[in-house]
């Protein structure tokens, strides 16, 4: 993986989207208490069922 370096003057702020009740709504628009209850959320990770000649 190609890792790409930056100067602060280069960059630019990146707006988070999540979904919340069916909608994609942006992050920036939350209360207090919705960002401080997205940035506790655990997000999903589906692993890979183990094969069965691993048994």
């Amino acid at each position: 993986m190609q890792v790409i370096k930056l100067k602060p003057e280069e960059r630019q702020k990146c707006e988070i989207w999540t979904r919340v009740m069916g909608y994609h709504r942006p992050v920036a628009s939350f209360n207090p208490g919705k960002k401080s209850e997205h940035a506790q959320r655990v997000h999903f990770r589906e692993e890979k069922c183990p094969s069965k000649s691993a048994a």
